[in-house]
This record gives structure tokens, sequence and C-alpha cells, in this order.
């Protein structure tokens, strides 16, 4: 209880007096990270989905952090270049850290407490995020759960990263073996990438993270790593844990993939479809795709053109275009043409719309 309360109250007290007249950027949609199970003392990339917030590619994002210590203390309305995230891409941003390094604590320090919490900001903190506490996995029942394999998560997807655990101690002929490595497949050995000694990109690309003490962990994001082709379904990834020199293996294993449910369509729509210019047109797109955040518009009306925009994020984006005010005046006017693109310049829609006659 006392640990929430702590949370609570540095969600609240830390954040700066002048929190009312900023520009609030919106809710990061999710953070996941690479690998997806660490230890405080290994170095991790946390990737921001900002898709949903208001920043845009071009602009520079900050991380600022208060627990579980806060390294830019002082400089809300300057922040340091060591805070700046990098952008990837489609609305998502990086920060590589070693949490230990980091926030100056040791790894027992970190665990006991509050977490991760932060915002991201720009520059001069004029613009934020809401408040996001990043979930931390302790992997550490594995050492002693007697387990040769543990997948986090226990059944992946294509594409999305995986951490997969091995404990050596349980199999016969790895004690002191120099390096351990990862022969394995997708969907019943149809989809390969072998472990090649001989080949040291290869030895390099298959070598298990040498966790200490026998155990070891495999990172990989599936798509990227076996260089499947799109569309691809996976069914299972099927594998080999090896030493260097083939002196001993695992057994086969298979880890289970989890269903890949590709995510809906977007849906473009105008209401009401028939129009007059004594009408509101509106403007609605679900289903975004990442990183679309705004709907920009040009309407033509004979003579008079009129432009803007609306926001919004992935869900969906919607305004209203008061035509009323707009077309206030114009005689005879029989259509017009709407040009709506999205944040990416893609043509969302190219169209006519004839206007109704209406009573004098």
């Amino acid at each position: 209880m006392k640990k929430i309360l702590y949370t609570i109250l540095l969600a609240i007290f830390m954040i700066p007096n002048l929190v009312q007249s900023q520009d609030a950027a919106g809710s990061i949609t999710s953070v996941s990270s690479y690998p997806v199970v660490y230890k405080y003392d290994e170095q991790v990339t946390w990737y921001f989905d900002l898709s949903a917030t208001t920043f845009t590619p071009e602009e520079a994002v900050y991380i600022w952090i208060w627990s579980p210590s806060e390294p830019d203390a002082g400089n809300w309305e300057h922040s340091s270049d060591f805070a700046k995230l990098k952008y990837e891409k489609d609305g998502i941003w990086s920060f590589t850290l070693t949490p230990t390094t980091y926030f100056s604590k040791t790894p027992a320090e970190i665990a006991a407490s509050a977490g991760f919490w932060l915002r991201l900001k720009n520059f001069n903190g004029s613009k934020q995020t809401e408040v996001y506490n990043i979930a931390y996995t302790d992997f550490s029942s594995f050492y002693t759960a007697n387990e040769l394999i543990r997948s986090y998560p226990a059944k992946p997807t294509i594409d999305k990263a995986v951490s997969i655990l091995f404990n050596s101690n349980l199999k016969d002929g790895f004690k002191g073996v120099p390096s351990v490595h990862f022969h394995s497949g997708l969907n019943n050995w149809a989809v390969l990438q072998e472990y090649q000694a001989w080949l040291p990109d290869v030895s390099e690309k298959t070598k298990l993270k040498d966790l200490g003490n026998g155990f070891y962990r495999m990172d990989l994001i599936p798509q990227e790593y076996y260089h499947t082709e799109p569309g691809f379904v996976m069914e299972n990834i099927t594998f080999l844990m090896v030493a260097k020199d083939w002196t001993a293996n695992s057994g086969d294993q298979i880890i289970y993939a989890g269903e890949f449910i590709p995510p809906p369509p977007p849906s473009f729509s105008f209401f009401p479809l028939q129009i007059s210019q004594r009408d509101f047109l509106r403007m609605s797109r679900k289903n975004n795709e990442s990183g679309v955040n705004k709907l920009i518009y040009k309407i033509t009306a004979g003579s008079k053109v009129i432009t803007g925009e609306f926001s919004g994020n992935t869900t969906e984006i919607k305004g209203f275009v008061n035509l009323v005010s707009e077309l206030n005046g114009i005689q005879g006017l029989t259509e017009i043409h709407v040009l709506v693109k999205d944040n990416k310049d893609k043509t969302i829609s190219d169209t006519t719309m004839p206007l109704k006659t209406l009573d004098k």
C-alpha cells in the first residue's frame, strides 16, 4: 500500500507547476522493449508508440523520468542531449539505456523503487504526454524453476520480439562451453536459420546471451530474424540449443505461436452523404495506420477554397467543416470538390459532392 501511495504522490508532486499552461500531447499508446526481458544492469531499448499523440517525426522528443531517480533533474525547460529519443518509424520513438547506469542505482535499489515513471516531452517542456509507467517483467523465477526452456511471451507473434531462456544445467555437456547457439526454424523447420559455426556472421547471429551460471537467453523478432515474406503465417518456432562445436544440444524444442490478428482496415466516411450549403460536413477516419494522426482537407467550391486539418489518433480522426458560414452568400453552387490527405501525404479521398438545392 505504501508503494502505491508513494507512486501516486510522485506522479502528482514531481510535475512542474506550469503543467496547466502546457500543451497536452496525448497518451503514450504502449511501450515495448528489446530484449523483452532483461536484468537491470543490461542494456535495453524501450520503444514508445506515440502515434496517438500530436508529436510529429520532425520533432525532438525527450524523456523526463523521476523514478527510480531523476537523471535530468532541473532541466525541464532545456532537456539534456542524453535524454533525447530516437525516431524509428510510424510514430515509434526509442530510448536505449542501462538502468543501473542511467539511474545511478543498484539492481536492488531499482527493484525496491516505485518503478519506471515518466513523461515524454519536447525540448522546453511546453508539450508533454500523460504520465506513463513502464512495466518490468521479473524473470528471476526461471533460475529456480527447473525448466529447460521458457519463452516471453509464452506464445510469440511473428512481428513482435520474443526472449527465449535456456537452463543448460539441465543438459549434459554444456558446462564450460565457450558459447551456445540457436539452431532453428519456423513451422517445423520449413523456414531455416541454421547454426553454421564456420560462418562468423551466422555464428554471431545465432549466439545466445550468457546470463551466467549456465543460463542463456535468445532475443529475436521472427519476421526480421528469419526474413519471412509479407503475409507469412507463423505456427511455431522449432529449435535446438547447441554448444559451439555441436558437442551438446538441448534436444528438439518447440514454441507455439500466438494468433496473429491483423488490425482492421481503415475506413473513411462523410456525413451527411447528401449536403447543402447549410450543412456541417463531418469527416471521419477509423482504424488509422500507425503514425497517422491528422486529416488535411481542401474543399473547392467555385472560386472559394477552404483548407484545414483535424487531429486524432489511430482509433479515429474526425471533425466538422462549417459550410454554413464558409459558403455564406455564394450563389449558384451545384457541387464542391473535397480532397483529403493524411499527415503522410497519402490521399484518403478525392471526390466531388453534389449540393442539394434548397427552397428559398
